[in-house]
């Protein structure tokens, strides 16, 4: 199934239920009174993060979703029955705007998380509501008033723990295949991944993580161009992104220090939160190179970009040095949840 990260709904509250005009009509009361009851109110509308649902494909076939109405309130004073709540289901990590106004109303980034996005209208005032000394058989009664209508953006921000940034035909395909069980398309001809992946890794007993592969950046991504600026968002909840660079290029006559500047320029424009997130060089294919040469390139490459943090010279196609980059991975991930407990 495609993996759909936006959508555009319509949410309907129900309308509060219409006041009842009645009179007392009992035996031996001959002045018995207004007994109109109030109407009920219109159930408003949720959304509600669950685990399990991954796309919001499913609001590309239902895009409009509405909560029952209030009954009419009755004689006897009986007030009129409320419309149920609805609760509409969301993947955890969607975010929801109102496209009239532009206000976000909230992230739902835990499961069972619920925001109300439609308040139900209230219920109309019966006429007993509208008694006094001087209007004794009062025929007023209110119509209830309508239920909230919102025309939502909802976008989807993959939870992940670690993310994978790089050009197309980088190799974050190969390599999330080679760590996780997740199977994304691999060619040995340049393309670019369509929709984002995630796998589980697994690094030992009870302690894994998830890694996120993205559509490749090019140059302008941000401004729009190519597939990567509708992704980067996916990147935002990732702790740790992971900078691929293929350090023997089809062309010989790109630079990867250059292509990776590039890359680094666009995380900058898109989001500075972005950029200032944790990124560590993996330069990728070392299997191309003799492990002398491929260690030679590495390393003036990480000194041509001035990188000061971590750096990995792996091979997502063998797998080698992958294991000492998931668990280098994993220990810091530890250490950042420890740290963030400690600060609570």
């Amino acid at each position: 199934m495609k993996f759909v990260d936006e959508a555009l709904v319509k949410i309907q509250a129900g309308n509060g239920g219409r006041g009842c005009v009645s009179f007392r009509r009992e035996k031996f009361v001959p002045f018995g009174g207004p007994d109109g009851g109030d109407g009920g109110y219109g159930g408003s509308v949720y959304l509600r993060a669950v685990e399990g649902i991954n796309t919001l494909v499913d609001f590309r076939i239902q895009r409009t979703f509405k909560a029952r109405s209030g009954d009419a309130g009755s004689g006897s004073d009986r007030t009129g029955r409320s419309g149920e709540d609805l609760y509409v289901n969301v993947p955890v990590g969607t975010t929801v705007k109102d496209t009239e106004t532009g206000e976000e109303l909230g992230d739902l980034s835990e499961p069972g998380q619920t925001i109300k996005v439609a308040e139900g209208g209230k219920g109309g005032f019966g006429n007993q509501r509208f008694k006094s000394s001087t209007n004794r058989a009062p025929r007023q009664y209110g119509p209830g008033l309508p239920g909230e209508k919102r025309m939502l953006g909802l976008e989807l921000k993959v939870i992940a723990d670690v993310g994978l940034l790089g050009l197309p035909n980088a190799g974050k395909s190969t390599l999330i295949r080679a760590v996780s069980a997740a199977r994304p398309r691999v060619a040995d001809y340049p393309f670019t991944t369509l929709y984002p992946n995630l796998g589980v890794v697994d690094v030992g007993e009870h302690r894994s993580f998830v890694m996120a592969d993205i559509p490749g950046l090019i140059e302008g991504a941000a401004e729009g161009a190519g597939l990567g600026h509708r992704f980067l968002k996916h990147l935002q909840r990732t702790g740790v992104l992971l900078h691929l660079i293929d350090i023997c290029p089809p062309d010989p006559d790109s630079d990867p220090v250059k292509e990776a500047r590039a890359i680094i320029a666009e995380l900058k424009k898109y989001s500075k939160e972005l950029a200032a997130k944790p990124r560590w060089l993996v330069l990728n294919k070392s299997d191309l190179l003799t492990p002398e040469e491929a260690k030679t390139v590495a390393a003036d490459i990480a000194r041509r970009l001035r990188h000061k943090g971590p750096r990995f010279l792996i091979s997502g196609a063998t797998g080698s040095g992958t294991k000492e980059l998931c668990a280098a991975v994993m220990t810091a991930l530890e250490e950042r949840a420890e740290a963030e407990r400690a600060q609570a």
